[in-house]
Order: C-alpha cells, then structure tokens, then sequence
C-alpha cells in the first residue's frame, strides 16, 4: 500500500514513487508516436485519407468513462472489504487474547502463550495463503508437532483454529474457564473462521474475465482511433490531447487491475505483512513480553 504525504501542487506532476506511471508507459509510448505520425501524415495513411470526425469518439469517450468509473468503484470495494476484514481479525485477536489472559486460570490444557502464538501462526498462515507465497512464518510460533501438523494440512489457517478450539474443550472440561468465557471464546474464534472464509471468497472470485477484457480492448482501441478523430480539428495538438486521454483511461484500467485482488503483492495492496507484525506486536505485549519486534514501516513509500 502506497503510504505517503501528498505533494505540493507543483510536485504532482513530476511525483513518480507511488504512480502507476511505470506500469502503463509503453502503452502511453505507443499510443502518442501513433498520434504523431498521424498528425504529421495528417490522418493518412499510404494515399488514402481516414475521415472520422469527433462526434463519435465524444459518445464512446463518455460511455467508456462510466464503465471504467464503475470498474474502479467494483475493485475498490473489494480492496476495501479486504482491508475491514483484516480490521476483525485483529480485533478479534486482540479480544482473545485479552480472555486467554484473563480469564482462563492457571493449569488449563495450554498456557496462554500456546493459545496467542497460535493466533499469531493463524494470520501468518492466511496470508500466505491469499497470497500463495510458501509459509515460513508460522512455525516460529508452534511447536515443533504443532508446526508438522499445520503444514501438511489442506488448510493450515483451518488447522490453527481447530488446535485452539480443541484445548480450550479441554479446559473447559477440566474446570479452567467458565463455561460463559469458553462461549465467548468459541464465537471469537468462529469470527476468525468467517474472516478467513471472506477474504478466501474475495481470493477466489475475480471479476468476470470478459468484463474487464472487454473495457481493456475498448481503451486501447480508442486510444488508437482517436488521433484520427481530432487531427483535422485539433492539428498539432492532437499528441498532447491523445497523451492525456491515455494516460486517464489506461491508468483508471491499471489501477483497477491493481485492486481487483486485495492480497496481492502489488504497491496498491494491502499491507498484510504489517497487519501480521501489528497482531505479533499487540499478542506478544498482551503476554508481557518485553523483546516486541517493531512495527513494519514503509519503504520507498510501499508499506507491503
């Protein structure tokens, strides 16, 4: 995720850390040596003269801006609803660790470090596994069968969870923790399970290949036509204009693209590797640690 103070109005245009600049510049290259040549050659091509006037790129200018504008705003809710997942699930973390520590007494079936560092293993689990990335995180923090166990499960967050409950059973059984904390602890623990399900949901439901194929072969086409479009109106100026057009409608594409999938490693995802160390952080404090790892800062203004 881009961290970073906006700047000045003089600055914005030369700001390139944080743009989408760098992922749409042969795109922005090819479109405006196209849009030279045609003014040069002023809308021919070999000896015939391409006639188009402006009307119809005004009319499928206007509709291809309002379905990018609603393509952005479908990714963007995604992103955002990702991002309040991972909100719950550190709340959700917070508020077990507080109970495990509070609440459960002493001599239960697993001290509370068990059950915390559990919970830390759990986030590290589901975020390599949204983003498909190997986990070397969470057996850091289990024990060595605990580690062997999770890692040769079909769903090694899934697995996580099903540790915790299994020993809070057994210290409930034993008299360890009231049956109404045991309840409360059960609910949280199934509100991680229904973060894990949504963020897997948002992983493995994309937006419809061919809706967005098809709003990517439209920029790209019009971006190409339009030169022919202005050149007898506009003249010389046609580059520029062409550049400009270009550069909105490819970014607005290419910012879609980025956010489409929240968990990706891309600069507009979400920090996931800094919502886990902010969970280890808060966890390994709640325990009275005093050895806490600090909090990830951005570098070169991506915060991942």
């Amino acid at each position: 995720m881009i961290i970073r103070e906006r700047p000045a109005a003089w600055r914005l245009f030369f700001a390139l850390r944080g743009s989408i600049l760098h992922r749409i510049k042969w795109e922005l290259v090819t479109t405006f040596s196209i849009a030279v040549i045609v003014t040069l050659a002023h809308g021919r091509v070999f000896s015939t003269k391409v006639t188009l006037t402006p009307i119809p790129f005004s009319l499928i200018g206007l509709a291809l801006a309002i379905f990018l504008g609603f393509r952005n705003s479908t990714t963007y809710d995604r992103w955002w609803e990702g991002r309040r997942l991972w909100g719950d699930l550190l709340i959700h973390a917070r508020s077990l660790a507080r109970m495990w520590v509070q609440h459960v007494r002493p001599g239960g079936a697993e001290a509370a470090q068990t059950q915390l560092y559990r919970l830390i293993a759990f986030a590290h689990a589901l975020r390599h596994a949204l983003r498909g990335s190997r986990n070397t995180d969470s057996a850091r923090f289990l024990s060595a069968s605990e580690a062997e166990r999770v890692a040769s499960a079909a769903n090694p967050a899934d697995r996580i969870l099903h540790l915790i409950s299994q020993d809070l059973a057994s210290a409930s059984a034993h008299g360890h923790v009231e049956p109404i904390i045991a309840a409360r602890i059960e609910d949280s623990l199934t509100a991680l399970a229904t973060v894990q399900a949504g963020c897997e949901r948002l992983h493995g439901t994309p937006l419809p290949f061919s809706y967005t194929l098809l709003l990517h072969r439209t920029a790209h086409l019009y971006c190409l036509l339009l030169p022919f479009g202005l050149v007898d109106t506009i003249g010389f100026a046609t580059p520029l204009v062409v550049g400009l057009v270009s550069y909105t409608f490819f970014g607005l594409d290419t910012i879609a693209d980025e956010i489409e999938n929240p968990f990706a490693l891309l600069p507009n995802s979400l920090p996931l590797d800094a919502i886990c160390r902010r969970i280890e952080i808060d966890l390994r404090d709640a325990l009275g640690e005093a050895d806490l790892p600090p909090p990830l800062q951005p570098v070169d203004f991506c915060l991942m």
